[in-house]
């Protein structure tokens, strides 16, 4: 089969080659499955470069998040061939391959209502949004919502989960573009952190109160600026540095202005509550058949252009989810 290999760290569009190498073979407990869509994460981009938490053996394949068939089963595993299923292949048998293997234990059904692309951008993204806006900030209807980089994968995800819940979304994106894109996902109001004075938007948007929840995939000042317009018994919720810095919180300052920090490391709950995130699956598919939810799928690239979009990715130059899917270049 045709996989992308990362033989030395770097920068994706460097680093990643794509070759033939064997088909992987289900071990106990797996599933193979034909990948019929791999969405690009920006952990991909941190697996090409040696600085995500998990640093798998060279050579290996990255893509943590797909849509695929199954094509066979392992011993001791439950699964139905030709079912359409979500997946999380194990490093370092990434999902940016014709084929993958992953633990049936993990697999979960594909919802109907989505296509191939937009399930692959379910799982990881929507479960963290839910994971962190529900289980940790505890968001309530009628409370305001502030996403940053509201018109990316990650941001799109929590400012839909968050108009469901019921909540006023304040989306901050850079750009005309990302603007335009955020106010067509729902936002209440869009501001570009470019040319808006965050700060003072927000509170005259909320009556001087502040936002009671801030989204935060990005860290450095979007996170200082958050402290600023952060509300009384507020929550900010920190879930990523995409920017690349991380902040040092003052905690004098959340002390006396009376708020929460709140960090979300969604894969724990694999471990420690795996029921809580199969829970949080239907209630994501029951969203998606009810159209409350949607990914926003940026761009579909075949397998050939999964280099180029991790780097788009990780260079921050793309709108919603971009996702891998082989088998289309025959179709070009």
């Amino acid at each position: 089969m045709k996989a992308w290999r990362v033989h030395a760290n770097g920068e994706p569009r460097a680093v990643m080659r794509l070759e033939e190498v064997p088909d992987p073979q289900p071990g106990p407990g797996q599933l193979l499955l034909r990948v019929r869509a791999a969405n690009v994460n920006f952990p991909d981009a941190l697996l090409c470069r040696g600085q995500y938490q998990v640093r798998p053996p060279l050579p290996f394949t990255p893509g943590v998040e797909i849509c695929g068939e199954v094509l066979a089963v392992g011993d001791g595993a439950t699964g139905e061939v030709g079912a359409r299923v979500l997946a999380q292949p194990a490093l370092p048998g990434g999902g940016f391959a014709e084929l993958a293997v992953a633990d049936a234990a993990a697999v979960r059904p594909a919802p109907e209502a989505l296509d191939d692309a937009e399930a692959a951008a379910l799982h990881i993204g929507y479960q963290t949004g839910w994971f962190g806006l529900h289980r940790r900030a505890r968001l309530q209807a009628g409370e305001t919502l502030l996403v940053h980089a509201a018109a990316g994968g990650v941001g799109s995800a929590a400012v839909q989960l968050g108009r469901a819940a019921g909540a006023r979304v304040i989306g901050v994106v850079g750009g005309p573009e990302k603007a335009r894109t955020a106010r067509e996902l729902g936002c209440d109001l869009v501001l570009d952190r470019r040319s808006d004075d965050l700060v003072a938007a927000v509170k005259e948007a909320t009556g001087g109160r502040g936002a009671d929840v801030v989204y935060d995939p990005v860290g450095g000042d979007a996170y200082a600026k958050s402290t600023k317009c952060i509300a009384f018994e507020g929550r900010i919720l920190v879930v990523g540095f995409a920017s690349g810095a991380i902040p040092t919180p003052a905690l004098n300052h959340a002390l006396v202005k009376n708020y929460a920090i709140l960090g979300l490391h969604w894969g724990l709950y694999n471990t420690k509550d795996p029921a809580a995130v199969d829970a949080c699956h239907e209630e994501l598919t029951e969203l998606a058949a009810q159209g409350a939810i949607k990914p926003l799928i940026g761009d579909r690239v075949p397998l050939a252009g999964a280099a180029d979009a991790v780097q788009r990715v990780a260079d921050g130059d793309s709108v919603g989810r971009l996702v891998v899917v082989p088998g289309t270049e025959e179709n070009r």
